[in-house]
């Protein structure tokens, strides 16, 4: 008995509880219905540390009434100072979040640091991952998720109890300075059809092409063209190319194909090297490389040139939406040629309406970027008279109708 009290040990387990009602939760009695064979050779292995439980404990007053349709949402924990937590609480007790609401319901995470194995109403699919990866790697998961039977008088739980080593997650750049954060995504079904449960029988891998791809352009196996940008020499495969961008595929595989034979080194002018990795790359895995805070605005307005350039739609509103976060009074005029000159709507829009203000108008005009925007986009400026014209009419109407 005390061998696999030590084993238990060894394991970490977070679960979400489903608690309609705190109070009356509280009072439901906790156990825990162990799968004695299966569990036994998972702790006997020691390979597995860190794991999570997925639980609903609901109020006895029964269900609430939803439309139906799926809900969906996701809960970000903070698990600070890690080593005093996994040392400080003994196995079966746990530390339980704040409250969350996704679909109506209320739910909480229940971190058991050395482990707690708990027995599976609303039914939902559920995914758990370290906050920082890719947001696509996680929906793809959710996706693929089976569908999970909750039920509030049993406090019954599932649980995903290989979730990561915990020597690699001690080792991993989540866990810095000691805390780590975990990200839990809901997708509440309603309708579900128990014939539909066979489903929850298979595991489905999530999507891993992007990855993949990702591994196929970073080795350069199979590379057919060669690209030089600033001197640096980029591999790529025309397949891959033509297939994400009428652009590519006109230069790599039709008329102008004659530009870019085996061979022959493609030459890539007016543009950064580390901009043009970054367009290849997203045409490859459909992400973005990381950049730091600072730079990412103009990292996105040179990727947006790059974009409308290679005619990489997607990629272009991923730019757009972005930069709209960075709009103020020194770098409206330049962000605004910026969608003038490559044809961004939303950009534009965001500008103007950033520019409707008196006062930012005013502001703008005193500097250079404005002087540069009147020089380089001349029709920006009728515009913004319009604007200007059309907002003082507007004031001056109203002044008229109140003194009426």
């Amino acid at each position: 008995m005390k061998k696999k009290i030590n084993e238990r040990r060894k394991y970490e387990a977070v679960r979400v509880v489903m608690t309609e009602a705190e109070e009356e939760a509280r009072m439901h009695v906790e156990y825990a219905a162990r799968m004695a064979v299966e569990q036994a050779a998972l702790m006997a292995s020691g390979e597995w540390s860190v794991a999570f439980d997925f639980a609903l404990a609901s109020a006895c007053g029964g269900w609430q009434c939803l439309p139906p349709s799926p809900a969906s949402g996701h809960h970000l924990l903070t698990f600070h100072d890690y080593s005093i937590t996994c040392k400080g609480i003994p196995t079966g007790q746990c530390a339980k979040s704040r409250n969350f609401t996704v679909g109506g319901h209320r739910w909480r995470i229940d971190y058991y640091p050395n482990g707690e194995d708990v027995p599976a109403g609303v039914k939902a699919k559920y995914s758990f991952c370290l906050a920082g990866e890719t947001e696509e790697k996680q929906a793809v998961g959710l996706a693929s998720a089976a569908v999970s039977n909750f039920c509030s008088w049993s406090r019954s739980c599932n649980k995903w109890d290989r979730f990561i080593k915990r020597e690699d997650l001690e080792s991993s750049k989540h866990l810095e300075n000691d805390p780590f954060t975990v990200r839990c995504d809901i997708v509440v079904v309603h309708g579900y059809s128990p014939a539909d449960h066979a489903v929850s029988f298979v595991s489905v891998p999530t999507c891993d092409l992007s990855r993949d791809l990702g591994e196929l352009l970073g080795t350069g196996n199979g590379a057919d063209v060669v690209f030089e940008v600033r001197g640096e020499i980029v591999a790529a495969h025309r397949c891959v190319l033509a297939a994400r961008s009428l652009v590519f595929r006109a230069e790599l595989l039709g008329p102008m194909k004659e530009n870019a034979v085996a061979g022959v080194v493609v030459r890539v002018e007016d543009m950064e090297a580390e901009v043009f990795k970054a367009l290849l790359r997203f045409a490859y895995t459909g992400s973005l490389p990381e950049t730091r805070k600072e730079d990412e605005d103009v990292t996105c307005q040179h990727l947006l040139v790059a974009a409308d350039r290679y005619g990489i739609e997607r990629l272009k509103l991923i730019c757009e939406e972005k930069l709209c976060k960075y709009i103020d009074i020194g770098t409206v005029a330049t962000i605004l040629a910026l969608a003038e000159q490559h044809r961004c709507e939303g950009l534009k829009k965001a500008c103007f309406h950033f520019l409707a203000a008196p006062a930012n108008l005013r502001a703008v005009m005193a500097t250079d970027g404005f002087q540069h925007l009147s020089t380089s986009c001349p029709s920006i400026i009728v515009e913004l008279m319009a604007m200007s014209f059309g907002a003082l009419a507007q004031c001056s109407i109203q002044s008229v109708r109140y003194q009426m």
